[in-house]
């Protein structure tokens, strides 16, 4: 192989520059041999160290080493001894490694075919049981137990453990991806804990968002920790990735985050089989090179778990350097093809690269050769990388453990580019898989039905099975296991809500302000208030949470190391390890991570607190929808707050700040409860009824995100009405502004900063058409809308009772004349409701793309300003013979509707 083909996938120390005394360089070399074997590798290390930190002192140029050769991190002379009996753990990983393909096997009868992943646990076994057996502690633990974000493709093995340990039936492995029509013992096909709340904990699957998760979990333990809620100095999160996996970007995007902050809590471990779902991950590189090099770079401790003890031997007759040189320069698609073919196939190919290596090997035999394993299917290899993990301080550590995909299934399985997709074994298949593991099943058993080969349990008294059983007890109970017992708290009491009630008088205030203001003094509450956790991605200013500073402080287990440059100031900004506000930084996507670590609190820890999570409302669903599905599988609770809300309302920022629809994006996920407030007193009653479903302890379905937009229009804030029918504002429409003149009805229906064009057009109608307008606030169409489902669905179930009436329907059952909807989102928002109203319906929307201008001009452009309202109201009132025809066009004329600079609804403004 040309060096130039290889120059990617090796650390080239020393191949850019030339060697004008080789003699001298063989005497430097000998001299560090001589080293390591009179001393160890250990001092080795600490003078290596020494002298490169002696050389950059020196002005001696060497370059950062981001690769390492292609060998175990963790020396052979530094491998501590293997507490376990190796041999039992052998036999019931054996086990479980068979159940977990029979269990996928079984779900592939023709009658059945839902599908499941047979090669990604038998090649993860080993890295798995190492971690079941010797370090993740369950919840009974003193120390409160580990968080593990388990591999989702992997989950057939954490299903067969629950077996082995009695937490699952047969009846319930064959349940596998059969929820519904097991129902009972259906199984879910990935970690999903909304599906199987008393079992997983962390959802992984979309890929990326486990190892996001997982950062940002071992950045809430340490929150937790800093600010007294809770000692989590001994629990440590686990992630359990793919190589492939480690492409998306959410799995090395917060890699900064993890070593800034010296989570030395965390362990991600990924499984290098070195494939992709459809072939290898670097075919012409080294995927674990790159790995090394890139968290290396980030700040990661890295330890490489390559090859297993069987090349102990050969690594150490290695004098001349020219097997580590082979184990450098191959890539990964020919370690790849390796594995899929034979010990004569790899002595001829890899060892038979140079007369030397050819030589090292030339006593053993091809089954020899073919037996020397990888790193990740060794015991005593993966479990030196663990106990080093957790005794590294001050960073994060990444394991790279070298497997073979499909390891144990047989040559049709082991390495094969299709594997992933590959979901049921032949007959042969089943007895070769039966002989490698030495399950006592007889051929009769296994011919008698191919499609349902029997699991196998040696039964509880089994001396493994009480050996497993005991390793578990000592570390504090079964995982994965959630829990959902979290202390009770204490809500903050009506009083609390008496800002917004009370409108913003003679100022105006946009409802972000109102909303701010009412945080402010939750926030206050002695009983409640440290529970709140506002994140915000680095916003702060523009939606007037600065003021927060001083008092509440920014979360930095750091402090504030420097002198501020607003030290001065009354709004300074503050850092402190015991901050309340976690501040992502430009990072949405973090920022959603943190909430669902914080969301989830309740759960994992038993403590619950309150994300409150603040953003562009344009960056929320649209950025990171996969999150918020993650966050509600996960059960997360909390607020997410879309400020700056509305495709009309920050028009200075133009076309891609502009959200005219994630209303409709929140519709699509069934964990959100989204509003659409217009006033500050609607968002003191949402927040309240929020926190009570939550957080109450009261309501059958707690597990909700509630999302609020919030406008940056200043306007004036009216007090709560006396007779306010908060019932209706809770469920989502309320007649705030009846009609005050007879004449022709009509009713308007509007939400969020759209209230006030509605007004406006009220009068407008009454003092120059004579036309009777109703304003109905819609606090939330979605809402509106699940509930009209949810009737029609109560009906065509029990087709004998008498029909529920929507209550959008109930609401409007006295309102009489047609309807117009008018919202600052485009027109799909409002018509979400449309069918349940049985009047004559008009919808005004901002369909299209936003761009920069006035909010008047802006308004007038997509037709939904106050005179628009009147225009289209006028119109339905002619076609019925209630106004004069010629109403609408002379309407039309004199409110130039045409003419875009001829708007006035909005005032001045709408810059961020």
């Amino acid at each position: 192989m040309a060096d130039d083909h290889i120059s990617h996938i090796r650390s080239g120390l020393t191949s850019q520059l030339p060697d004008r005394d080789p003699e001298e360089t063989a005497e430097w070399l000998e001299s560090f041999d001589d080293l390591v074997e009179a001393q160890g590798t250990e001092r080795a290390q600490f003078i290596v160290r020494s002298l490169l930190q002696r050389a950059g002192a020196k002005s001696v140029g060497v370059p950062m080493v981001t690769t390492t050769d292609y060998v175990n991190t963790i020396p052979v002379d530094q491998e501590p001894d293997f507490p376990g009996d190796e041999e039992v753990e052998r036999r019931y990983r054996a086990w479980m490694r068979w159940n977990a393909a029979i269990m996928v096997h079984r779900g592939q009868q023709p009658d059945i075919g839902v599908g499941g992943h047979i090669s990604t646990f038998a090649g993860a076994a080993t890295l798995y049981e190492v971690g079941f057996n010797h370090f993740f502690r369950g919840k009974n633990h003193p120390g409160g137990g580990d968080q593990v974000f388990f591999q989702g493709h992997a989950s057939p093995g954490m299903y067969a453990r629950a077996f082995m340990e009695g937490r699952l039936s047969e009846e319930d492995l064959d349940g596998f991806r059969q929820e519904k029509s097991k129902k009972g013992n259906g199984l879910p096909s990935y970690p999903h804990p909304r599906n199987m709340p008393d079992f997983w904990e962390f959802p992984t699957v979309s890929m990326g968002i486990g190892p996001a998760n997982a950062i940002y979990q071992a950045q809430a333990n340490r929150y937790m920790h800093n600010r007294g809620i809770k000692d989590t100095s001994q629990q440590h999160v686990w992630a359990y990735l793919g190589d492939g996996e480690m492409d998306e970007p959410e799995s090395r995007g917060f890699l900064q985050l993890a070593a800034n902050e010296k989570l030395d809590n965390l362990t991600f471990v990924i499984n290098c089989n070195l494939q992709r779902l459809d072939g290898p991950v670097r075919g012409n590189g080294k995927i674990m090179q790159e790995l090394e090099a890139f968290f290396r770079g980030a700040g990661w401790n890295v330890i490489k778990v390559t090859w297993g003890r069987e090349w102990d031997a050969l690594l150490e007759k290695d004098q001349s350097g020219a097997l580590v040189d082979i184990m450098n320069q191959t890539p990964d698609g020919d370690y790849q093809t390796y594995k899929a073919e034979s010990g004569a196939f790899v002595r001829e190919h890899f060892f038979g690269k140079s007369p030397e290596t050819k030589e090292l090997v030339a006593d053993m035999s091809d089954d020899e050769i073919w037996n020397l394993k990888r790193g990740g299917h060794d015991y005593r290899k993966v479990y030196a990388a663990y106990k080093a993990s957790m005794e590294a301080n001050g960073k994060p550590t990444v394991i790279l453990a070298k497997t073979v995909k499909g390891y144990g299934l047989g040559p049709h399985f082991e390495a094969r580019n299709a594997t992933h997709q590959m979901k049921k074994l032949t007959l042969d298949d089943l007895k070769a898989f039966r002989d490698h593991l030495r399950i006592p099943i007889t051929d009769e058993q296994l011919e008698s039905d191919p499609y349902r080969p029997p699991y196998y349990h040696p039964g509880a008294d089994a001396p493994e099975i009480k050996y497993m059983m005991e390793r578990r007890s000592e570390l504090g109970g079964s995982v994965p296991e959630r829990r959902n017992a979290p202390r009770e708290i204490e809500l903050p009491p009506e009083k609390t809500y008496a800002i917004a009630k009370r409108g913003s008088g003679k100022q105006q205030a946009a409802t972000t302000m109102a909303f701010v203001r009412l945080l402010k003094d939750i926030m206050r509450d002695k009983n409640f208030g440290d529970r709140i956790v506002p994140i915000v991605p680095d916003e702060a200013r523009t939606f007037g949470m600065d003021s927060f500073f001083p008092t509440a402080k920014i979360y930095n287990p750091k402090g504030q190391n420097y002198l501020s440059v607003d030290r001065d100031l009354v709004l300074a900004y503050k850092e402190s390890p015991q901050g309340q506000i976690l501040h992502p930084g430009i990072n949405e996507a973090g920022a959603l991570g943190a909430f669902t670590g914080i969301g989830t609190a309740y759960a994992t820890h038993g403590e619950p607190l309150i994300p409150v999570y603040v953003f562009y409302s344009m960056f929320g669903f649209q950025r990171t929808g996969d999150q918020f599905w993650a966050a509600a599988d996960q059960m997360a609770r909390g607020f997410v707050i879309g400020a700056t809300a509305g495709r009309t309302t920050l028009t200075g920022e133009g076309l891609q700040h502009a959200d005219g629809h994630s209303p409709l994006l929140a519709s699509t996920n069934p964990a959100v409860v989204a509003y659409d407030p217009a006033y500050g007193y609607e968002i003191g009653h949402i927040m309240r009824a929020g926190l009570e479903r939550m957080y109450g302890g009261k309501h059958p379905d707690p597990n909700v995100m509630y999302y609020l937009t919030v406008y940056n229009e200043p306007i004036t804030q009216p007090a709560e009405p006396e007779e306010l029918d908060v019932d209706g504002l809770l469920k989502g429409i309320y007649l705030a502004g009846p009609a005050e003149v007879d004449g022709p009805r009509t009713q308007l229906l509007a939400s969020g900063v759209a209230m006030a064009w509605a007004i406006e057009a009220q009068q407008i109608l009454a003092d120059e058409w004579g036309v009777s307008a109703d304003v109905w606030s819609v606090t939330s169409w979605n809402e509106l809308r699940r509930d009209a489902l949810a009737a029609e669905e109560e009906a065509f179930l029990n087709a004998d009772e008498k029909a529920r009436t929507p209550f959008i329907t109930e609401q409007l059952a006295g309102a009489t004349g047609p309807v117009v909807a008018v919202s600052d989102y485009m027109a799909a928002v409002p018509d979400q409701v449309r069918q349940y109203v049985p009047n004559e319906w008009a919808t005004l929307g901002a369909d299209g793309f936003g761009f920069s201008d006035t909010r008047a001009a802006a308004r007038r452009f997509f037709k939904i300003d106050a005179h628009s309202v009147v225009v289209r109201a006028l119109q339905m009132l002619a076609r019925r013979g209630e106004v004069p025809a010629e109403a609408p066009a002379q309407a039309f004329e004199r409110y130039q509707l045409d003419d875009v600079n001829a708007g006035t609804s909005g005032s001045a403004g709408g810059d961020s």
